[in-house]
Order: structure tokens, then C-alpha cells, then sequence
């Protein structure tokens, strides 16, 4: 084993890349309780997501640390499990096995992508406006749907939303639960949000939702044997994409979104991790995307929605994690997490609310990479922050920002300047609205 992650070449110990690995599990350990949860507005059986969320993590990370030796950990990502839910079930109409399938797909085009070397042109054929618009975009997003779900947010019909019942405790508490995390995450505490989520938990216990129960109900136990997997488990609507070519535009968000977020957590932690050459460049980029593919197409066949790579590997990376061996004892600690479900399903909403509104505010951050000096590329990362959240659609806010972008460089003659195939994306774009 110390051969195989060479240890010794990377300045490592074994007890080094053990609690590199335990303390990446601790910081995105919070995933098997909202993805589920997010996962079960779609209709889909929560305790079969949980077990095939431990296990799309447990296969993405295995699959990283051998195939690239890298620590960084995998897992279904937050904002595609919103957009698989929210939009393509709950806003497009389609079967949660229907958008299995394009998930499923969508692995397979990306692994194409990522051994033929065309990912790079695609990458490239995005501006950089773009790229920072979708990421704060969805972080707004999974922000919003946080906001609603702890009751801040709610429904106005005269201005449309507008703050709850703030001096109601589970709103009180949930406002507690977001100030938590964010102070530990200030203060560089590792597991910030599992340990705000539990904190929550157990103050659940003392206070009362609406109907007069306790936001926390006691569990059924703290051990239990995983089961339920059947519900999930190959349940795929196969061929859906190819009986439904109007489909391929949900699948190319999910591609974009996919690659964006790989190349944006596999690039900054491996630079943290100081894995990049002499030129800035990752040695194992294709393999890591590789896994990165394998780890949706297992994931989609487990039943849950695109896995992907973790920015919070870079807890593990902090922690002296350089090597594979840290994604494994990751993969370890979360097949072993599976045995402990009942305390997972006891987890109440009240206690993930917060953790969506984090997460979203961390992926906000991204506002801060747009080119300011460039007006056409500020306005498309600001339109497309904007619109993703109020159109409750990352499709149309992608769609939106990408032609505002195309008009203004041809407006503005800058029309050479624009990738050839950043034109044909466009022109995609809007067929699909002329005859979709």
C-alpha cells in the first residue's frame, strides 16, 4: 500500500492520509442526509437514496485514488441533485427514472469527452462570464430552495416572496443553525456543517414545528442494517434520451454543469495539494475525469444524481492529505456510514436548511473571479447569476447568458473573437426554443 500511493515520494505518512481522509469525510459527510432529502421531492424513496448516495461516494472515491492517485473525494453533487429534482422532475414533468437515464447518459458522453480530449474545446468554448454566472447562479439557487424549506422565504402574492414568521422558533433555530456553520467554517473548524447539522438535530428535540410535534423524532436505533436499494437500483428509463430527442438539451446543461464543476474542484485542490507541474499544469487531468465520469455513470445506476468531485477535499488537502490513499479511507468511512442510516433518516428538514443555504452562499463566492474589466463578460456572469434563481431554471439562465454574451460580442464587433463552437451552443440554444 505505501508503495502503490507512494508515500515516501510525496512526503507522507499513512496516519498523515488516514486523518486527511477522516477529516474530508467529516467536512462533506452532510451529503448523505440532503441528498436524499433533496432527492425525495422528486418521488424517489429516501432510505434507497441514502444507500446509493454512500455508494456512488464509496465507488467515486475508489475510483480516484486509484486511478489517479489524487485525494480528492467524490460524491453526488449539490446543484445537480436541485436540478435533477426541482426542474427536471418537479418543473419539466419528467420521471425521476427518466432523468436516472439522462444522469446516465450524460456520464457516458462525459467519459467520451474526457478520453477523446474534446472536453478542452468545449471548456474553452464557454466564456469566463458564463462559467462564473452558472456556478454563483446555482448557488443562489440551492441558497433559495434552503431559504423556503427552513420558512425564512415564502410565498407573497403582492411581492411575490417575503420573509416568514422570524420570531417563530424553527425559523429561530434555523437562523441559529446558518450562523453556526458560518462561524466555524471561519474559524477553520473541520466538519462545520455535519457539526451544525447534529447541533440542530438535537435542538430539534426541544422545539415544536406546527402541527405541536418536536422537529426531531428519536430514531429507531443507532445501528441498522442497510436495505431498500431495490427501489432505486437499475431502475432507469434506458433509452428515454433517444425516444425523446427534446431531452438532449436537459442532458447538455447536466454535461456543462458536470465538466465546469469537475474542472473547478479537481484544478483547485490539486493546486493546493501541489500535484500541478512546473507549467500549472495536472499531470492525471484526463483520469481524474475519467473517475469523475465513471463515478455518474455508477452513481445514476445506484440511483442518484451526478457524482462529482468535492471541493471539500480540500479540508483533507489541509490536513495533510497528498495522495489516493486519502480518497480511500474516505470511500471506507462512507460505506461504513451506511450502517448507521437510522440516525441519517432521523436527521429533520430543519437541521439540512441551513446547510443548503451555505452551501449556496460558498458558491456564491464565485462572483469574485468575473472579469470586471470586461463589460459583456461582467454583465453575462451577472444576468446569469440572476436569472438562474428567479427562473428557477439553470437551463434558462445558461440559455440567457450565453446569447446575451453572443449578441453584445457581435453588437460590439467582436465577432472573431468568439469560439466557433461557443457559436454553435447558441445556435442550439435557440432551436430548441423555436421548436422545442
Amino acid at each position: 500500500m505505501l508503495k502503490f500511493f507512494k508515500f515516501e515520494a510525496h512526503g507522507t505518512t499513512l496516519a498523515r492520509e488516514t486523518m486527511a481522509g477522516v477529516t474530508t469525510f467529516a467536512a462533506m459527510a452532510y451529503i448523505l442526509v440532503v441528498n436524499p432529502l433533496i432527492l425525495s421531492n422528486a418521488g424517489m424513496d429516501t432510505q434507497a437514496v441514502i444507500i446509493a448516495t454512500g455508494l456512488a461516494a464509496a465507488l467515486g472515491c475508489f475510483l480516484m485514488a486509484f486511478l489517479t492517485n489524487y485525494p480528492i473525494a467524490l460524491a453526488p453533487g449539490m446543484g445537480t441533485n436541485a436540478y435533477f429534482a426541482f426542474i427536471i422532475v418537479l418543473g419539466m414533468g419528467l420521471s425521476w427514472q427518466a432523468a436516472l437515464s439522462l444522469t446516465f447518459w450524460n456520464g457516458i458522453v462525459f467519459l467520451i469527452l474526457s478520453l477523446s480530449g474534446f472536453r478542452k474545446k468545449l471548456a474553452e468554448a464557454i466564456p469566463l462570464g458564463l462559467q462564473v454566472g452558472i456556478q454563483a447562479g446555482i448557488g443562489f439557487f440551492i441558497a433559495l430552495l434552503g431559504l423556503k424549506a427552513a420558512g425564512i422565504v415564502t410565498a407573497s402574492p403582492a411581492t411575490i416572496i417575503t420573509h416568514g414568521n422570524m420570531t417563530s422558533p424553527p425559523i429561530l433555530l434555523a437562523i441559529g443553525g446558518l450562523f453556526l456553520m458560518c462561524i466555524l467554517s471561519a474559524k477553520k473548524i473541520p466538519g462545520a456543517i455535519l457539526l451544525s447539522m447534529v447541533a440542530l438535530a438535537i435542538g430539534g428535540f426541544f422545539v415544536a414545528g406546527p402541527d405541536g410535534a418536536t422537529l426531531t423524532s428519536k430514531p429507531d436505533g443507532i445501528v441498522g442494517v442497510p436495505s431498500g436499494l431495490g427501489a432505486t437500483f437499475m431502475q432507469l428509463d434506458w433509452f428515454y434520451p433517444f425516444v425523446n430527442p427534446a431531452s438532449l438539451k436537459i442532458m447538455f446543461v447536466l454535461l456543462i454543469l458536470d465538466l465546469f464543476d469537475s474542472l473547478g474542484t479537481i484544478i483547485g485542490v490539486s493546486r493546493r495539494a501541489k500535484l500541478v507541474d512546473a507549467e500549472g499544469k495536472l499531470p492525471k487531468m484526463d483520469r481524474a475525469l475519467t473517475a469523475d465520469a465513471l463515478a455518474t455513470v455508477g452513481g445514476a445506476i445506484f440511483g442518484t444524481s451526478t457524482t462529482t468531485s468535492f471541493i471539500e477535499s480540500a479540508a483533507g488537502v489541509e490536513a495533510g492529505g497528498r495522495t489516493g490513499f486519502t480518497s480511500l479511507v474516505v470511500g471506507i468511512l462512507f460505506l461504513l456510514s451506511l450502517f448507521f442510516y437510522p440516525l441519517i433518516i432521523a436527521v429533520p428538514a430543519i437541521a439540512t436548511a441551513p446547510a443548503l443555504i451555505f452551501v449556496g452562499l460558498l458558491m456564491g463566492q464565485s462572483l469574485r473571479d468575473i472579469p470586471y474589466d470586461d463589460f459583456t463578460e461582467t454583465l453575462t456572469a451577472l444576468l446569469t447569476a440572476l436569472a438562474i434563481p428567479l427562473f428557477f431554471s439553470i437551463t434558462h439562465g445558461l440559455a440567457i447568458g450565453l446569447l446575451l454574451y453572443l449578441v453584445m460580442q457581435i453588437a460590439t464587433g467582436k465577432a472573431k473573437q468568439v469560439n466557433w463552437l461557443t457559436y454553435v451552443i447558441g445556435a442550439i440554444f435557440i432551436a430548441f426554443y423555436a421548436f422545442g
